[in-house]
C-alpha cells in the first residue's frame, strides 16, 4: 500500500490532470448528447416500414427547441401514457390543423402541440388514441438510420411549413 502512495504523491500533477480530462470530456459529451444530437435504438412496429425494431438513428436536438418542426417530420418524443417511455413518430397536423381522431371526432389541434402517427396505421398507439402531444415532449428529430448498414438513409424531408 505504501508503494501506491508513493506513486500517487509523485504523480499527483499527473493523476490530477488525466481526472480532469477525463471530466472535461465527460460534460462534452454529455452536452452534445443532450442539446445536439444523439443515437436512438427504436423498438416496436409503429413506424414500419419506415424505421423497425432495433433500426439506430441519430436524432438531432436544435430544430424542436426552436419550435421548427413540420409535417413529415419523423420525432422522439416522451409518451404522453407513460413518461418513462420515449416514441418515434411522423408529425401529420401542426398548430391550427384539424384531424379526425380515432373515434371519427374532427378536432382543432392548439397552439404548442403537435398530431403525430405511426407510419403503420394498422399498429401504431398515436394522437388518434391520446390525442395532440405537446411540443415540450419531443426530445429530438430523426436524421438519419445508421443501422442496419444494409439500410443507412437519410430520414429527414425538406422543410416547409414551419411554425
Amino acid at each position: 500500500m505504501s508503494s501506491f502512495r508513493t506513486f500517487l504523491a509523485g504523480n499527483f500533477k499527473n493523476v490530477f490532470r488525466v481526472g480532469l480530462s477525463v471530466v472535461q470530456w465527460a460534460a462534452l459529451l454529455h452536452c452534445a448528447t443532450e442539446y445536439v444530437a444523439d443515437f436512438v435504438i427504436c423498438s416496436g412496429p409503429s413506424m414500419e416500414p419506415t424505421i423497425k425494431t432495433n433500426d439506430v438513428i441519430v436524432t438531432e436536438h436544435i430544430t424542436p427547441s426552436y419550435g421548427q418542426l413540420s409535417r413529415s417530420d419523423i420525432v422522439v418524443s416522451r409518451s404522453p401514457c407513460n413518461p418513462k417511455q420515449y416514441i418515434c413518430k411522423r408529425i401529420v397536423g401542426i398548430a391550427g390543423d384539424q384531424v379526425m381522431t380515432g373515434d371519427g371526432e374532427v378536432i382543432e389541434i392548439p397552439k404548442g402541440h403537435v398530431w403525430v402517427e405511426g407510419d403503420n396505421v394498422y399498429n401504431s398507439t398515436d394522437s388518434r388514441l391520446y390525442g395532440p402531444i405537446p411540443i415540450g415532449l419531443i426530445r429530438g428529430r430523426a436524421l438519419l438510420r445508421i443501422w442496419p448498414l444494409a439500410d443507412i438513409r437519410w430520414l429527414m424531408t425538406p422543410k416547409e411549413n414551419h411554425y
